[in-house]
């Protein structure tokens, strides 16, 4: 738990000299950040983010060129406001933010104060709410996600750049799958047994990929955990450092995944099958050696993890 004393101190820098803090509160979840909601004595709130190592349960990955891998990793400070100005720009509401600070000593991280939705995640909405208003959520979800794909670049990357012009986003797909894939066949010898035809029906899917040289702007992992609702039933995207220029496909193959029946609110007009084809297989891959990865350190949601891992590799064996 981060010290109390040194989270009091921020939030009057961030809020003023009469916010007292009464109440500190780990949100669970986050796997790459520290995520606190702070309670004010006055009833009011607001979310800090901590990044650190201590707070980032994923092993470091050697030998990724961050700036030729808009899948690189996708956490910290800059990130995170680079991806704020982004959808503000695109006119996409997240998270205001009140206060920033790097490398605060008493903390050991990078820290940013910001607003807090108190209301449940679109997920918890879906799990237990009124179904006329999940639809209501989602139609704006939609809108929210068509602001996003008109948000264009000529270049794939980061928001905050710098944009890769010199490959193209199935390339970057296939290149990570394969390594996903060959990082999976070394946990499960299930995968290990078809990695071959695996890697051969990658290579079929890319070569039916016709060229593209514009991107719109995605979330990256826009599941509905990810997606806060206000009391006026208005979405507010959250964990956005991932947020990148890139195939809108990519983003839609996901939303398929994590919105299940759902997502016939959230289709969108124009997406190429083939590549729907190629990236849905690479979640999948993804969704295999993530979690595995996760499993070799001390991530406390072992089943849960478990679970996607068993899930998905189910996914990539039917396929072959």
């Amino acid at each position: 738990m981060a010290p109390v004393g040194e989270l009091q101190a921020l939030v009057r820098r961030a809020l003023g000299a009469h916010a007292d803090l009464q109440d500190v509160q780990r949100l669970r979840g986050g796997t790459k950040k520290g995520v606190y909601r702070l309670t004010l004595v006055d009833g009011s709130s607001v979310i800090v983010y901590l990044w650190s190592s201590q707070e980032n349960y994923w092993p470091v990955r050697e030998g990724i060129a961050e700036d030729r891998d808009p899948f690189s990793h996708a956490d910290g400070l800059d990130l995170f406001l680079g991806a704020t100005d982004a959808l503000i720009r695109a006119g996409v509401r997240t998270l205001l933010v009140h206060l920033v600070e790097k490398h605060h000593p008493g903390l050991g991280a990078d820290v940013a104060i910001v607003q807090d939705v108190p209301g449940p995640t679109l997920e918890e909405h879906i799990a237990h709410g009124d179904p006329d208003q999940v639809r209501v959520v989602l139609e704006r979800v939609r809108h929210t996600l068509g602001a996003m794909a008109a948000h264009t670049q000529d270049g794939l990357g980061k928001a905050c750049g710098p944009l890769i012009r010199d490959r193209s986003c199935p390339e970057v797909v296939v290149e990570r799958a394969l390594a996903d894939l060959a990082e999976g066949a070394e946990r499960r010898p299930v995968l290990a047994q078809v990695a071959t035809r695996v890697a051969e029906r990658l290579r079929t899917l890319v070569g039916r990929i016709t060229p593209r040289r514009e991107y719109g702007l995605v979330h990256g992992e826009l599941g509905p955990d990810h997606i806060l609702v206000d009391a006026d039933d208005r979405p507010v995207l959250i964990d956005i450092e991932g947020l990148m220029y890139f195939d809108l496909e990519w983003e839609h193959t996901f939303l398929r995944l994590r919105f299940g029946e759902w997502y016939r609110h959230l289709g969108c007009p124009g997406l190429d099958p083939a590549r729907i084809d190629l990236y849905m297989l690479a979640h999948h891959l993804s969704l295999v050696a993530g979690p595995l990865r996760l499993l070799d350190g001390p991530y406390p949601d072992r089943a849960e993890m478990q679970a996607i891992v068993d899930h998905h590799l189910g996914c990539v064996l039917a396929q072959v």
